[in-house]
């Protein structure tokens, strides 16, 4: 595993417009970053990375029959009790997932380590499978790259084939999809996704989530007054159990993507349920509940995260007694109420002066592409650089 520095295409912000990539740059910050690319061997790919995900896929959904069954654990998990039958039911009818993003450290020496399942609401996919992909063909006809070079990438393969079979399960239904108002990046990501079902053949609609009403019918409604009968959300179950109509979730015939057992997973309480399911299992971190922490080795290093913390916010590294140190390295956010969760802290590879987080895609039960941010911070967070790869 290797970082590269390499010549931007000279037309890339260009081709970015064309191509509808409207957030490469946010903020008067660089988000897309090809200064420089990761190069990876098929063996690094297929063992440390490809692998290990599709294992660990199964494992956490082992998980989520075991949380699912015990009132305690989804008490743990943070999940108010009037959702667990909502929740329940979806497992139980084994509602469909369409996509999933496991999150590792990794060298490419050493085992990949698992830090985190983002399963709800998962976001870089059109830099993935998409734009990650032109970026590699562009890079071969210009013979920056070998005529061989290739990337671990059938993400939009994979997706298009997935709302094949989901439009299968869910007949002359309109699929609707939604995001919140004033997120370029997820408004994009949303986008890309819709595409990707219209190729499959599925009729969809967009609608922004603070557009979506109620009929006298407690039934979920778009801007044109049409009811929802299937929807795409890249909005997170913890927000949706908490907002003003959460109460009425589960009382529409609505399928949802991703379903309700998502949010188990997605949840950082997972780690913890992973290591005791699992214990010393190479590619898990030791990870503890909140009320476990006499559990942790002396001298263990631990980073301190919130159990529905996302884009690496309000993590803090801690002793092995939950004491914070090395402030300078703790990330700010919104989270933390909800309470927290313990796990071994293990840095991320560096390359240069960059910090290095691997994604590794799953598209339903197969492991399907991979994606790269790096930040000179030891926290991934919303602003960290995607830099493209290449197996060669």
């Amino acid at each position: 595993m290797l970082r590269i520095e390499c010549a931007e295409r000279k037309n890339w912000e260009a081709m970015a417009k064309e191509f509808g990539f409207k957030f490469h740059t946010m903020y008067g910050e660089r988000y897309w970053d090809e200064s420089a690319y990761y190069q990876f061997t098929l063996k690094q790919v297929e063992q440390g990375i490809e692998t290990p995900t599709e294992d660990i896929h199964q494992m956490c959904l082992r998980a989520v029959d075991v949380v699912l069954a015990s009132d305690e654990l989804l008490t743990k998990f943070a999940i108010p009790s009037q959702h667990w039958p909502f929740i329940r039911n979806s497992w139980k009818n084994g509602d469909p997932s369409l996509y999933s993003r496991l999150d590792f450290a990794y060298d490419g020496k050493g085992i990949a380590k698992l830090y985190e399942n983002n399963a709800d609401t998962p976001t870089s996919i059109y830099e993935t499978g998409f734009w990650q992909w032109v970026w590699l063909e562009n890079k071969v006809d210009d013979k920056t790259l070998p005529r061989h070079a290739d990337q671990f990438n059938s993400v939009q393969e994979k997706l298009v084939n997935r709302f094949k079979e989901l439009s299968i399960l869910n007949p002359d239904r309109i699929l609707h999809f939604a995001c919140c108002k004033d997120t370029e990046e997820d408004r994009g990501t949303v986008q890309y996704l819709e595409d990707c079902a219209i190729a499959a053949g599925i009729e969809t609609k967009f609608v922004y989530i603070e557009d979506i009403g109620i009929s006298i019918e407690d039934e979920f409604t778009d801007i044109d007054n049409q009811v929802i009968t299937w929807m795409f959300k890249l909005y997170p179950w913890e927000f949706m159990f908490e907002d003003e109509f959460g109460s009425l979730l589960g009382k529409q015939n609505i399928r949802w993507v991703e379903p309700p057992w998502k949010t188990i997973l997605s949840n950082k309480a997972l780690m913890p349920m992973l290591w005791k399911l699992f214990p010393n299992h190479p590619n898990l971190l030791p990870a503890f509940f909140e009320d476990e922490l006499e559990n942790v080795p002396e001298g263990m290093q631990l980073v301190k995260k919130p159990i529905f913390s996302r884009e690496g916010a309000n993590i803090t590294f801690t002793d092995s007694n939950g004491k914070p140190i090395e402030a300078s390295l703790d990330s700010d956010g919104p989270y933390g109420n909800e309470g927290f969760i313990y796990q071994q802290r293990f840095d991320l590879p560096k390359f240069e002066e960059n910090y290095t987080l691997i994604g590794s895609w799953l598209i339903d039960d197969q492991a399907a592409g991979m994606s790269i941010r790096e930040d000179s911070h030891l926290v991934t967070q919303d602003m960290s650089r995607y830099l493209p790869h290449a197996i060669c």
